[in-house]
């Protein structure tokens, strides 16, 4: 037993860390878009190996086992039997109670875990949902998610100064791609001076912008093997951020790749909002990520 899915929501889908090994076959790395939120709800739960519910909106769940969950990420009118109850923490539900994210308040996405995962059958190595490889699970009504109950009397939250307040516009950290020299010192200029929109045409593949045109001197390459967070450049000029659900190869020039954690920050930005990017060395980068996992495993 599990929860009944009443509503299955906007685009609702379980997701872990990632697929990882299998892009020589085409199989892309998917998993929950920003890692953060998705982390936290797995260490509020001890999980070791787990997954959880990515969540947009308009998701309900009816409660058929008494169990912990926890939920991390997007302000979506969490309410426990209509009643709002607070993310970033854990929550105690029994039999009958009903779960709702109806409304969006700040941020895109939530990540809805419960203790020990849902029991779900894995695919290449991961529980990750890419509805265009036919892998994973996407929620739709009717379904039951399995789990196994577990019931806990501590109450664990996240501590304020780690939560993160969710922006309408956002810097993002780019290390210049070894393409760099495909671009005109005026292109990457209007690069960096730009400011672009995230247009409606996001999704968990990448997230495409609108903005200054930025032109190669050379428009297509042969195809070779795509970084997360690469910020592509097609013809029309409009940088294109590829992220989770990314194709395996493309034929695009890269202007350069994102810092992972930006990409994660990235997801949680509405369409419309408005973002900038700003050159980073090397070893700022690495400095940058190893401080974030290195907190992140000794708080």
């Amino acid at each position: 037993m599990g929860f009944r899915v009443l509503q299955g929501g906007l685009f609702s889908t379980i997701q872990d860390l990632g697929r990882y090994g299998y892009t020589d076959i085409g199989i892309t790395n998917s998993g929950a878009m920003d890692e953060y939120a998705y982390r936290w709800s797995q260490k509020l739960l001890n999980n070791i190996e787990g997954n959880a519910l990515e969540i947009m909106v308009g998701l309900r769940l009816e409660v058929m086992i008494a169990t912990e969950i926890a939920v991390c990420g997007a302000d979506l009118s969490f309410k426990i039997n209509n009643i709002s109850k607070g993310i970033w923490q854990t929550h105690q539900i029994k039999r009958g109670d009903i779960l709702s994210f109806d409304k969006k308040i700040s941020g895109e996405r939530a990540y809805l875990a419960v203790k020990g995962g849902f029991k779900i059958e894995k695919r290449y190595n991961s529980y990750s949902t890419t509805l265009k490889e036919g892998l994973g699970f996407r929620v739709k009504r009717g379904d039951i998610l399995e789990f196994e109950s577990h019931l806990s009397v501590d109450k664990r939250r996240v501590q304020q100064r780690y939560i993160p307040i969710y922006p309408n516009s956002l810097t993002l950290r780019i290390l210049l791609s070894y393409q760099y020299g495909y671009f005109k010192d005026e292109e990457k200029d209007k690069f960096f001076s730009s400011s672009y929109e995230i247009t409606i045409a996001s999704d968990r593949m990448g997230y495409r912008l609108k903005g200054e045109a930025i032109l190669p001197k050379k428009g297509d390459i042969i195809s070779e093997a795509i970084a997360f967070g690469s910020v592509q450049i097609p013809k029309d000029g409009q940088p294109i951020v590829l992220l989770k659900e990314r194709q395996t190869i493309g034929g695009y020039p890269k202007i350069g790749t994102i810092l992972s954690i930006d990409c994660f920050k990235l997801s949680q930005l509405p369409i419309g909002s408005k973002v900038i990017f700003r050159e980073i060395g090397i070893e700022e980068a690495e400095k940058k990520m190893k401080d974030f996992y290195c907190e992140f495993y000794t708080l």
